[in-house]
């Protein structure tokens, strides 16, 4: 053989090999140029033969009769841009007259086969411009973030899409959430990125952990406070009511609404509100919402009362005060007593891991995407942190959160533990945590052994 040959043989060998064992390292030095290569040279017959066509213009008809020229083929949508990612392609395109959204978004099964990619979405830019998303592989079963994302305050990346695009959770854009799954399907791994999100922030942590605290206390250096029982927590969420009643006070005070005070300038928030002024806002995460709702004899029960109607005067109240509401769950239902629909309504962030019901996946998506339950029910049990995440728009994502261990949250909260804000009204429930261990120093250096 030729040492053209050779390299070839080699070069084919280490693509295979790359493809295998390392598909996003595949992507970077072959598959994008072949990938973009097969989208141009196949694009007019792919959009033909799937229908994303349309007939050509009267005039032209009539242009081409006059000249006596065969008929004018079917026009496709206009190629606007084609961008490279680390994980596929970016395709924006021009609709035609006559067509729709709804076309390109009923085809991207037939447009992945098509174009050979791991897969297609579609999303309109704007009126006529639709951008098509191809992944080249699958970058939800072996995730990783990129290198550079775009945390915002009180915005924070915690998953990536299956479209390879950053998944945030926008604590400004989407206040509250409710995140469901059932045991081993990747909850905790979610809640732990977003305690590492949150605390490089300026943001006040506040965990109600029923499970004795095994899941949210060994962070504690990060948080300003924390409940492990249903009766620290009634106590608890009684306190932040009383502290949005006194944020809500400043704010009254500091609106001062007069005919020369602009538009602009008249509080309506926290985030209206001067820098040197504004109150810390507060996320509050509830590890087992459940716990919170379940009661054994009357006195449980008048607990549970009290807890759920904080919750839902928080849910409803609280965004203009900066209190954030992260409730988790494996099981979220109607089941769980009255007010638990109330508390859901107000729940704009929807995230469902693997769930053992589909009971489970329609309360969470139930009221605002049938597919989206359809998805959840489906996540196989073998891919833990794969879950759909969705909103009240109705528009629903598959994602999975990198895997981020219990030391691994634990050493970013400590490293950022002199971050942790001291709210005078939380200070009852600020978590007692000792200083950390020292090093051990031997008091004796142990001699070699000789023969």
């Amino acid at each position: 053989m030729t040492a053209f040959t050779v390299a070839l043989v080699l070069v084919v060998a280490a693509a295979g090999l790359l493809r295998w064992r390392r598909p996003a390292w595949y992507w970077l030095t072959f598959g994008v140029t072949l990938a973009a290569l097969r989208v141009l040279i196949r694009y007019a017959s792919v959009m033909d033969a799937c229908g994303l066509t349309v007939p050509p213009s009267r005039w032209r008809l009539a242009l081409a009769r006059i000249a006596d020229r065969p008929a004018p083929d079917s026009r496709v949508p206009r190629i606007l841009r084609l961008r490279p990612t680390r994980t596929g392609l970016v395709l924006r395109l021009k609709l035609r007259p006559g067509q729709d959204a709804f076309d390109v978004a009923a085809a991207p099964d037939r447009l992945r086969h098509s174009f050979s990619m791991y897969g297609v979405t579609s999303r309109e830019v704007r009126s006529g411009v639709v951008e098509l998303r191809m992944t080249g592989y699958d970058v939800l079963k072996r995730v990783q973030m990129p290198a550079k994302t775009d945390p915002r305050p009180m915005r924070v990346p915690v998953a990536l899409r299956e479209d390879g695009s950053v998944h945030y959770r926008d604590y400004r854009a989407v206040p509250h959430a409710l995140t469901l799954g059932a045991t081993e399907s990747g909850k905790s791994v979610y809640q732990r990125n977003l305690v590492a999100g949150l605390a490089p922030m300026d943001v006040a942590l506040v965990g109600i952990d029923c499970k004795q605290g095994v899941e949210l206390f060994p962070l504690a250096r990060r948080f300003s406070a924390l409940a492990d029982n249903p009766d620290t927590a009634a106590e608890l969420l009684d306190a932040l009511v009383d502290h949005m009643q006194g944020v809500y006070q400043l704010i009254r005070a500091e609106q001062r609404i007069s005919v020369a005070v602009p538009d602009a300038d008249i509080a309506a928030d926290i985030w209206d509100l001067p820098e040197e002024l504004r109150p810390v806002p507060v996320v509050v995460l509830v590890d087992e919402v459940a716990e919170l709702a379940l009661f054994a004899n009357k006195e449980e029960e008048k607990r549970r009362d009290r807890i759920i109607t904080a919750l839902v005067r928080l849910a409803q109240l609280g965004r203009a005060a900066g209190i954030y509401l992260e409730i988790c769950g494996q099981r979220f239902g109607s089941e769980l007593g009255k007010g638990i629909t109330m508390l859901r309504a107000q729940l704009t962030g929807r995230t469902a891991h693997r769930v053992n019901d589909e009971t489970s996946a329609n309360m969470a998506f139930g009221d605002i995407s049938p597919d989206a339950v359809l998805a959840a029910i489906q996540i196989p049990a073998e891919l833990r942190g794969v879950a759909i995440a969705g909103d009240s728009t109705g528009g629903w994502h598959r994602i999975r959160a990198p895997h981020t261990s219990l030391r691994q949250a634990v050493n970013v909260c400590n490293k950022h533990a002199d971050r942790t804000p001291a709210l005078p009204v939380l200070e009852p429930f600020r978590p007692a945590v000792a200083a950390p261990p020292a090093p051990r120093v031997p008091l004796s250096k142990a001699a070699p052994v000789t023969a």
